[in-house]
């Protein structure tokens, strides 16, 4: 009996293992596309409008691994079709930082989105970081890729006319601040992955 059961904890181990490094790919993807988002900011090869644009995408691909993870599971179907958004977005971003529009990197709208981008960034490192040391479970990543997607949204919505007033800075803020806390909580509770 107990030699059955040493080989199916082993399998479930790894299998948990192999999720969790999926999952972490993912949360990575997010990472670098953030980044490059932002880079195409401060250099003044996106515009704040592409910017706005490019979240919009950034906002599909976080709802999608949201509802992928809701079950705590990402089988290879749900993984294909997240694997194919980051492909799309990362061509995208690299279309519209190579195409003959320059925005103006000193300029109050692109700092504000810059900042806006760098939280974003910084938050998904943080759900990746929480990935890998195991104090998120696909379940947590799940309500805070909800939370990503709500901010990369309003973030979408803000850049739509290519200008980010006072108020609507103020409001992705609160958002992000808000997202923030529910990472906090999220990493710091009981609930480790297995």
């Amino acid at each position: 009996m107990k030699t059955k059961f040493i080989p199916l904890l082993l399998a479930g181990l790894l299998t948990g293992s192999v999720f969790a490094q999926s999952v972490s790919s993912d949360v990575q993807r997010d990472v670098n596309q953030q980044t490059r988002i932002e880079n195409g900011l401060k250099s003044g090869q996106l515009t704040t409008k592409e910017a706005g644009k490019l979240e919009r995408e950034q906002a599909a691909i976080a709802h999608e691994e949201h509802k992928a993870l809701k079950d705590g599971k990402l089988n290879q179907q749900e993984k294909n079709k997240i694997n194919s958004m980051q492909n799309k977005a990362s061509a995208d971003i690299y279309a519209e930082k190579h195409d003959a529009q320059l925005g103006n990197p000193n300029s109050v709208s692109n700092k504000r989105m810059q900042a806006d981008v760098q939280r974003n960034v910084n938050q998904q490192q943080r759900i990746e970081n929480g990935v890998k040391s195991g104090e998120l479970t696909n379940h947590e990543v799940a309500k805070l890729e909800k939370g990503q997607a709500k901010v990369d949204h309003k973030e979408a919505n803000a850049a739509k006319n290519g200008h980010i007033g006072a108020a609507e800075q103020h409001n992705i803020q609160h958002a992000e601040n808000h997202q923030s806390k529910k990472i906090h909580k999220e990493k710091t509770d009981d609930q480790v992955r297995g």
